[in-house]
C-alpha cells in the first residue's frame, strides 16, 4: 500500500476530523508551544481511543511512515519539532477521565488528559494527583509519563514513575499491551510499564494509565526565606526534614541573580528585600488537625534562632502562598530577561551544587566575559535548572556553550537531564551520563519493540541499527 493509500485508509478509519492533511495542518502540529517549529508533517492523526491508536501505528509500520507523538507539546528538548515525511499522532482527543476509585485512591485516564484538568476534577472528591509543575495547564498525562516528569513536589511524592500503578501502551506494529492493573502489589514477572515511563515514546505510545492518588492536603504552609550562604541552605534542608518529616512537600532554591531578575519583572511583588545570597521557597502540607501550621512556623523560628535563616515570610492565606509560588512558576519568563540563552536541567549531589555553580560561572566567562548565569531549582531532590546567556554580537555558538556546560556536568558525575528528557537537543550528550553498555541495551530494546524504527525516530537514541556482525 502506498503512503497515499495508507493515509486514505486512516482517514476513513478515524472518521471526521480524525486525520488532518494539507492546508488543514496548522503550525501547532509542526512543533512545540514555545515556538520551535519543524517541517509540515504528511498528516496529523487524531485518534479517540486505544483501538484507533493501534490502527494508526499498524498502518504506519506497514507503510514505513515515521510517527512522532504529540501531547501537550510543552517539552523542552525539541522532540515535537517534526521532520519531512513524519506523521504526527496527537492525543488531543483522548481526554477521558474514565474512573476514580476513592477506596483505592486511583484514577484511570486517557493519555491526552491535561494535568491541571485532572487535578481540578479530583478536588470535589477530596483527592489529589500530587504531580505538579509549572506547565500544569498544558502538559498531558501521557507526556508526563513518557518523560517521567518531576516538578515541585518530588521530595515528598517522587517522580511520575512513582505515581503510575498501571499502564496501557501500543507498540509500533499496533500490538496493545494492556497493563492497566490498579494494584500497588503486583509481582507477576517483569514490570513492563517501566519500559515506557521515561522512554519518551521511542518504545511505544502510552494510551491509558492507572494513577496513584493521595488525599488532598487539608492544610498547606508556604514560606520564602533569605539565607547568607549555601551551607545554610543545606542546613535548612536537614533541619526541615527533621522537624517536618514526611510533611515537607517542596524545597526550592533561588540564587540571588534569579531573584534580582524576577524583581526586575515584578518590582512591586517583592516579599523581602533583595539582600541575600540565596532564597528558599519551601512548602509543607498535611491534615488540618495535626497542627501543621504551628509546627511549620516553629521550625522556621528555630532555624532563625540557630542562625540558619536570616529572614522569612510566611504566607497567611492561599493567595499569599500562590504569590510566593508565582516567583518560581515564572522561571521561563525570568530566564528570557537574559536575552539569547541556553537552558539546562541537571542533577547533582546537593553538597556539590555551590561549587558547581561557581565553576559554571568560570566556564561561561571563559567562553565570553559577557555571559551571565541564572541558577535555581528543586534543590531538595538534587535538580538544578540553569540558564546561560549568549551575548548578542559575541559570536558564542549555542553548540559550543552547551558542550562546555555538559562537560562540566560530566566532570561532576551529574545527569545531563534531571526531568526534561533527552529528545533531540541533548541526544549527543546522553553518553555523558549513561555508559556505552547502557546505551546499547536501550538500542537493543528499541530494535526489539520497534524493529522498523518508526516511533519518534532521531529522538533519545541515535544509530539504532544493530552493530555489524550481529
Amino acid at each position: 500500500m502506498t503512503i497515499e493509500q495508507t493515509l486514505a485508509a486512516l482517514g476513513a478509519a478515524l472518521g471526521p476530523g480524525g486525520l488532518l492533511v494539507g492546508d488543514d495542518i496548522g503550525d501547532r502540529h509542526r512543533g512545540d508551544i514555545h515556538g520551535n517549529l519543524g517541517e509540515t508533517p504528511i498528516a496529523v492523526a487524531r485518534p479517540r481511543d486505544t483501538a484507533q491508536v493501534s490502527q494508526v501505528l499498524a498502518a504506519c509500520n506497514a507503510a514505513g511512515i515515521p510517527v512522532v507523538t504529540h501531547g501537550g507539546r510543552s517539552g523542552l528538548v525539541l522532540s515535537c519539532t517534526t521532520r519531512a515525511g513524519e506523521l504526527v499522532l496527537s492525543t488531543e482527543r483522548m481526554t477521558a477521565i474514565e474512573s476514580i476509585d476513592a477506596d483505592a485512591c486511583t484514577a484511570t485516564v486517557q493519555a491526552g488528559v491535561v494535568l491541571q484538568t485532572l487535578q481540578e476534577r479530583l478536588e470535589p472528591d477530596g483527592l489529589s494527583f500530587p504531580l505538579d509543575l509549572g506547565g500544569r495547564g498544558s502538559c498531558t498525562i501521557g507526556g508526563n509519563i513518557a518523560t517521567n516528569a518531576g516538578g515541585n513536589r518530588v521530595i515528598r511524592y517522587g517522580m511520575t514513575r512513582d505515581l503510575v500503578l498501571g499502564l496501557e501502551a501500543v507498540l509500533a506494529d499496533g500490538t496493545v499491551l494492556d497493563g492497566l492493573k490498579p494494584f500497588i502489589k503486583n509481582n507477576t514477572g517483569v514490570d513492563l510499564k517501566q519500559l515506557f515511563i521515561g522512554s519518551e515514546g521511542v518504545l511505544g505510545v502510552v494510551t491509558r494509565a492507572v494513577l496513584r492518588l493521595v488525599p488532598k492536603p487539608e492544610d498547606t504552609a508556604v514560606a520564602f526565606c533569605g539565607l547568607a550562604g549555601f551551607d545554610r541552605v543545606r542546613a535548612m534542608l536537614r533541619h526541615l526534614r527533621r522537624s517536618l518529616g514526611g510533611d515537607l512537600t517542596a524545597f526550592e532554591v533561588l540564587w540571588k541573580g534569579y531573584y534580582t531578575r524576577y524583581l526586575g519583572l515584578h518590582p512591586t511583588g517583592a516579599p523581602m528585600p533583595d539582600a541575600h545570597r540565596f532564597y528558599v521557597l519551601t512548602e509543607s502540607s498535611g491534615s488540618g488537625g495535626d497542627g501543621l501550621q504551628e509546627r511549620f512556623e516553629r521550625a522556621l523560628a528555630d532555624a532563625i534562632d540557630e542562625g540558619i535563616v536570616d529572614d522569612a515570610v510566611i504566607a497567611k492565606s492561599g493567595s499569599e502562598a500562590a504569590a510566593l509560588w508565582h516567583m518560581r512558576d515564572l522561571a521561563i519568563e525570568v530566564a528570557r530577561t537574559l536575552g539569547p540563552h541556553s537552558a539546562f536541567d541537571v542533577s547533582l549531589r546537593i553538597a556539590e551544587m555551590e561549587a558547581f555553580a561557581g565553576d559554571l560561572d568560570a566556564v561561561a566567562h571563559g567562553l565570553n566575559p559577557g555571559c551571565e548565569t541564572l541558577v535555581f531549582g528543586h534543590a531538595g531532590d538534587g535538580n538544578l535548572h540553569l540558564a546561560v546567556s549568549r551575548p548578542p554580537g559575541s559570536g558564542l555558538a549555542k553548540g559550543a556553550l552547551e558542550a562546555a556546560v555538559y562537560d562540566l556536568v560530566r566532570r561532576y558525575g551529574g545527569s545531563v537531564s534531571a526531568e526534561h528528557g533527552i529528545g533531540v537537543s541533548r541526544l549527543e550528550y546522553l553518553g555523558h551520563t549513561r555508559t556505552a553498555a547502557e546505551i546499547e541495551a536501550m538500542r537493543a530494546l528499541k530494535r526489539t519493540l520497534d524493529p522498523n524504527c518508526i516511533l519518534n525516530p532521531g529522538r533519545v537514541l541515535s544509530q539504532v541499527a544493530a552493530p555489524a556482525g550481529t
